[in-house]
């Protein structure tokens, strides 16, 4: 929470820690309350926040699509359902173009889902950063992060999920033989290459998500870092007149983000279900 009593650098040092559950080093469990006791909670630690938001936002996109279900209409649509429908007509000409007309259930449903629920994350960073903060802390939480997505847990947990995917359909597709095989075999197939190319196409299929993750990671930490050093480093007033600039160039990344992310991920599933090599 901002204080006069905080410098620039701490006030910045306080937003970007979590709400962190974990085990301290005397092997006792419970809330970090300082900086130091969030780093030493180690790999096992929960970012409550981060959790906590994604929840909610999930929650709330399924709430949004369900609602837009339950009312639709046949006559003239309301705003919720034009919503719902432009969504999911934007997502599904987008897989049509990609992924083309392969029957696949899932692509469809999974890209709808990461575009939305991501964006919903991203939208949390346009709320005035020491609005929430503070009203966590009168509840006596002493850090509360806001925007999931810029916390890398969130991020490289949905490129997983997709690798996961993408593993799974090279292999179903292709079958385990031919997909293992092409990672020797491509980009050069002869024997004497093969050790050079398994070492090269492993770091290709391994570099995807961690770059699928930490692309939208950055991005949305390097936002959240200049609202924080603007909210630091300017007087309210001054911070009031940028608001309204800044919201709208910041909805059009949170929207670019998604949509990146979203493709990314058609992209990625689209090449696990090419029957070559390549």
């Amino acid at each position: 929470m901002s204080s006069e009593n905080q410098t620039p650098v701490e006030y910045i040092q306080h937003h970007i820690t979590n709400l962190t559950y974990g085990q301290f080093p005397d092997g006792s469990w419970g809330f970090a309350h300082t900086i130091e006791e969030a780093k030493s909670m180690g790999f096992w630690a929960v970012n409550v926040d981060t959790m906590g938001w994604s929840v909610v936002l999930g929650a709330l996109f399924c709430f949004i699509f369900w609602l837009g279900a339950k009312n639709a209409t046949a006559d003239v649509p309301g705003t919720l359902q034009n919503i719902c429908e432009m969504a999911a007509e934007f997502v599904e000409d987008n897989v049509r173009q990609i992924f083309g007309t392969q029957n696949n259930p899932v692509i469809g449903p999974l890209s709808l889902t990461i575009l939305v629920w991501v964006f919903l994350m991203n939208f949390m960073d346009l709320i005035p950063v020491d609005f929430l903060p503070a009203l966590a802390h009168m509840l006596g939480a002493p850090f509360f992060k806001v925007v999931p997505s810029t916390d890398p847990n969130v991020t490289l947990g949905l490129s997983l999920g997709v690798f996961v995917l993408v593993l799974y359909y090279n292999i179903k597709i292709k079958g385990p033989f031919k997909f293992v095989g092409g990672l020797f075999r491509h980009p050069i197939d002869h024997p004497i290459a093969y050790p050079l190319n398994f070492v090269l196409e492993t770091v290709d299929m391994l570099g995807k998500p961690l770059s699928h993750g930490l692309r939208l990671f950055g991005n949305m930490y390097a936002g959240e870092m200049i609202f924080i050093l603007i909210a630091a480093m300017l007087p309210y007033w001054a911070q009031w007149a940028l608001a309204l600039p800044w919201a709208i160039f910041h909805i059009l990344i949170i929207s670019l983000q998604a949509f990146v992310f979203m493709i990314l991920t058609i992209v990625f599933l689209t090449q696990a279900h090419a029957t070559d090599e390549h």
